[in-house]
């Protein structure tokens, strides 16, 4: 190949690249921003009028908000199944459609039997969004670039509560304005009709592969298309692990399911507890907030979180993918969790909880682009689904925990999170733990450009 091929052949390259960073990407992450709003909406809900009128304790809330997971766990394999099967873009329509339709019902809720039953459908409506948005990503990029494009994807996340916080506190402020609601109720009414609009919108604007991208160029198109042809060669012409059933048997499918569970119990405990947390300072340190400050407070550690983020997953694409990429993060989040409990301010407890944030952020996008480099086609829609499905047993777990245990150590009533707090950093410990056992167990740096890497210990096969 010529010099002006090459140069040629790497022009097409990023422009195809860059066209699905802007055309696709953000329109997923706002799927993803709704989505993540969606499911954590309860947390901004229990401080701020919620728990009072339904007669919540800290355990029963923790019970409410994890439920969710139990649907969401049941369908998420034959969820994602189905969008390889009936394509990504009917599929991801189809549930947002539906979750948005479950979460609209809570304006309404009466009772913790209701809030359960509720939470647990809502799970059952969102199964298989995240993993097939990560498979449907997954698509569209080939490996070397998509540590980036996860990157971006997963800003919306931390971006979630940097918005949404503070939104959610001013319709929670709106109390009375909306047929009499109260604020909380009017707060899951306003979230939940864009998964709707949204929904509907994705049916027609995204397309299942790059064939039948019309915005590409023809070139743009051909490239993508043989690259990603290719690679899925390549990577079922080095790995026997491209069943289902091998998906299932995989001895690193089920390591990284668990490395991944640490990282979501950290995620969850912050995301159903720190609105809690934060509402509580007026008794511990004296200081008092209004609804919408308590918001912006709640959505400070995210700004960092959304930084680091973005320039770690840069960093992992520079140099390849590192096992310290993911155990680093995991060590920090460790650490620094459980140290919030001896911050003598608001201002410090909140900065070492933003230490947190950032930890949890960095490591995720990274840790997705393992999947994909040793499973493709329907081997990857079991796996990906696998590994999010006994990830977010944790999604249960966390809010249970935190809430029973936070009961149990409390006093006069109220609420201690200091025990819960040091098992969100014993859940994180174990993460960096398993992936440096990875790492050792492979005997090589993991390298999502290489699917070589990547392939499956004697052990089990």
């Amino acid at each position: 190949m010529s010099a002006t091929d090459t140069a040629s052949g790497t022009a097409i390259e990023r422009s195809a690249i860059r066209k699905v960073a802007i055309r696709l990407v953000p329109f997923v992450a706002l799927m993803f921003f709704i989505n993540y709003l969606d499911r954590t909406a309860i947390g901004f809900a229990s401080p701020n009028g919620m728990n009072d009128d339904l007669a919540l304790s800290a355990a029963q809330f923790g019970f409410a908000s994890g439920v969710f997971f139990i649907g969401y766990i049941l369908l998420e394999v034959p969820s994602n199944l189905a969008l390889h099967r009936f394509g990504a873009r009917k599929w991801l329509a189809r549930i947002m459609v539906s979750w948005g339709i479950v979460a609209l019902l809570f304006t309404w809720v009466q009772n913790f039997e209701q809030l359960t039953i509720l939470r647990f459908i809502l799970g059952v409506a969102e199964a298989g969004f995240f993993p097939g948005a990560i498979l449907f990503l997954s698509l569209w990029v080939p490996a070397k670039h998509r540590s980036k494009i996860l990157a971006l994807f997963y800003l919306a996340q931390p971006l979630t509560t940097v918005i949404g916080a503070p939104l959610a506190g001013l319709l929670i402020q709106a109390d009375g304005w909306f047929f009499g609601l109260e604020g909380w109720r009017f707060m899951f009414f306003g979230v939940a009709i864009p998964a709707i609009v949204v929904g509907i919108v994705a049916w027609f604007y995204l397309k299942d592969k790059p064939a039948d991208a019309g915005w590409l160029t023809p070139e743009e198109r051909t490239w993508l298309t043989e690259a990603l042809a290719s690679e899925k060669a390549a990577t079922e012409q080095k790995n026997h692990h491209v069943s289902i059933r091998h998906a299932f048997s995989s001895g690193r499918v089920w390591m990284l399911s668990f490395i991944y569970f640490g990282f979501i119990y950290g995620l969850y405990a912050l995301a159903f507890f720190l609105p809690t947390i934060i509402d509580g300072f007026q008794q511990q340190f004296g200081t008092e907030f209004d609804v919408f400050q308590k918001g912006l407070i709640t959505a400070i550690p995210y700004v960092p979180a959304a930084i680091a983020l973005y320039f770690w997953s840069r960093d992992a694409s520079r140099r390849g993918l590192r096992t310290w990429h993911i155990t680093v993060p995991a060590l920090a989040g460790a650490v620094s969790i459980p140290l919030a409990l001896f911050a003598g301010s608001p201002v410090l407890t909140i900065a070492v909880i933003a230490i947190t944030a950032m930890a949890i952020f960095s490591a995720l996008p990274n840790f997705w682009t393992l999947p994909t480099q040793f499973l493709t086609g329907a081997a990857a829609a079991a796996g990906v689904a696998l590994i999010n499905t006994v990830g977010n047993l944790a999604g249960f777990s966390a809010p249970y925990i935190t809430g029973a245990v936070a009961d149990w150590t409390g006093t006069n009533g109220e609420p201690n999170y200091e025990v819960p707090m040091f098992i969100v950093g014993g859940f994180m410990l174990l993460s960096a733990v398993l992936m440096f056992a990875l790492s050792r167990r492979n005997r090589t740096t993991v390298d999502p450009t290489d699917p070589a890497a990547l392939r499956a210990p004697s052990a089990t096969k």
